[in-house]
């Protein structure tokens, strides 16, 4: 069975490129989000595995959506992404739900399906 994610971002061409880039790693995307309010329905109607998620959204913040999904019964794991470095210490991430940061910029190096895969 292949580990489903959502991705949530507000550029339509980044989240293209997101769903391209996580197939190509044996991931399923079921859903896109541009939004913190779309990205939770989402994961409630879908139960994905993971969460790519996008630092700022236009109706805030990537980490306020992940604290708000940590309370879910079942969290996705919940990737950061963002043009900018994080300022958030790996503790304060982790606080939030938040399985790991990666730039926008080193996605495609990144172990996407390591990290999703991984073991809970």
């Amino acid at each position: 069975m292949s580990v489903s994610i959502v991705v949530v971002d507000d550029d339509p061409g980044f989240r293209r490129i997101a769903k391209t880039l996580l197939t190509a790693r044996g991931l399923r995307v079921v859903a896109e989000s541009e939004d913190g309010a779309s990205a939770l329905a989402a994961v409630r109607e879908h139960r994905p595995d993971g969460l790519l998620l996008d630092l700022y959204l236009p109706d805030g913040d990537g980490v306020t959506v992940a604290r708000k999904l940590r309370e879910e019964e079942k969290p996705p794991r919940i990737v950061l992404t963002s043009t900018e470095q994080s300022f958030w210490s790996v503790d304060e991430l982790k606080g939030a739900g938040i399985e790991s940061f990666i730039a926008k910029d080193r996605l495609f190096d990144a172990d996407l399906l390591g990290i999703f895969d991984a073991p809970s």
